[in-house]
């Protein structure tokens, strides 16, 4: 394998000198623009965005080696799935006195750039992201200056990130699978979009199974794409609810345990019962998933290997070879989806 050559990360002398200025005019642009004159501030912050230059503003902050911290970006650190991947990063990090800085992106990937951006201001030693598209581009850039990256829950688009996922095609197939095997022939599917890697490979793995068991996805699947939360699944149940009897489906498969949330909470506000109307199935399998009147089917992953092993992959640092690793997803039963 060739080895590849890190790239050089800028540093502030080579803004001044790019500019034409002194590190003290620089330095006054990043931290008193209203110090400098707007021409010179204009001259200065083309040479940043030229160079892509980065402040260090842990340099600022801490004496070197005072403190290793590595950076979390999740899609919504208030769902519990990422909740628990976060608890398995942090204990595998505290065995190595590193500290943990955790954001959500929101789905956002402006709102992603933002943070990696932030993160690297800080100086941190790594990061551990759950990217919002398929664009990695910022990642790649990271890991090019010496940065540790490792993406979470869905396999590295690129080969030289190191990745830690779950089989999700796998997982949309166990959960459709289940449901036709309970006698269901008309299937929602309430997801996410489609450039999130995660919800595109769980369609893929339900039409597998649709199309295995002999049924026509484009008749016997309704997907709708709905906002990853308990709103999104109680309004997108709503929707199916409007359907005509003969095209209302009688099971409903949602993307993670939240969207299941809202899905049997708008059933429940209809007077309808799960499953003895419609059947419902979640993905994630977390702590409330059991615990529910009804509770409740779910695709389990394993989030707290998921942590650890991302932070054990981190933690060899940014030279070491990259390793893909595949978590196969399992289904546990409950009431919510046998009536």
């Amino acid at each position: 394998m060739t080895q590849k050559t890190a790239r050089r990360r800028a540093a502030i002398g080579d803004v001044a000198r790019l500019a034409g200025v002194s590190v003290g005019t620089v330095s006054n642009v990043l931290n008193r623009p209203d110090r400098v004159a707007p021409v010179t501030r204009e001259r200065v912050e083309a040479a940043i965005a030229q160079l892509d230059f980065v402040p260090n503003g842990s340099a600022r902050q801490l004496r070197v080696g005072t403190i290793t911290t590595v950076g979390a970006i999740v899609l919504d650190i208030a769902n519990p799935f990422f909740t628990d991947v976060a608890r398995g990063i942090e204990e595998r990090l505290s065995r190595d006195d590193y500290t943990l800085m955790v954001a959500s992106s929101d789905e956002d990937p402006g709102r992603e750039s933002r943070y990696l951006r932030l993160f690297e201001q800080h100086g941190v030693s790594g990061v551990i992201v759950v990217p919002a598209t398929d664009d990695v581009d910022k990642l790649v850039t990271l890991h090019e200056r010496g940065v540790g990256v490792v993406v979470l829950d869905r396999p590295s688009p690129v080969a030289e990130l190191s990745s830690v996922a779950v089989d999700d095609v796998l997982g949309g197939e166990l959960a459709a699978q289940h449901l036709i095997a309970q006698g269901h022939t008309r299937l929602a599917f309430l997801n996410g979009p489609h450039t999130i890697r995660q919800c595109a490979d769980r369609y893929t793995g339900v039409v597998r199974a649709l199309t295995a068991a002999g049924l026509d996805p484009g008749s016997a699947l309704d997907e709708l794409t709905v906002p990853l939360n308990a709103d999104g699944g109680e309004t997108g149940t709503r929707s199916l609810l409007e359907r005509p009897d003969a095209h209302r489906p009688t099971a409903v498969f949602c993307v993670n345990d939240l969207v299941a949330l809202g899905a049997v909470r708008a059933l429940r506000r209809a007077g309808l019962s799960v499953p003895d109307d419609v059947a419902i199935v979640g993905y994630d399998d977390v702590a409330f998933a059991a615990e529910l009147a009804t509770p409740l089917t779910s695709v389990r992953q394993p989030t707290h290997e998921l942590g650890l092993r991302a932070a054990d992959l981190l933690l060899r640092g940014p030279d070491a070879e990259p390793e893909h690793v595949v978590f196969q997803p399992t289904l546990v039963v409950r009431e919510s989806s046998t009536a």
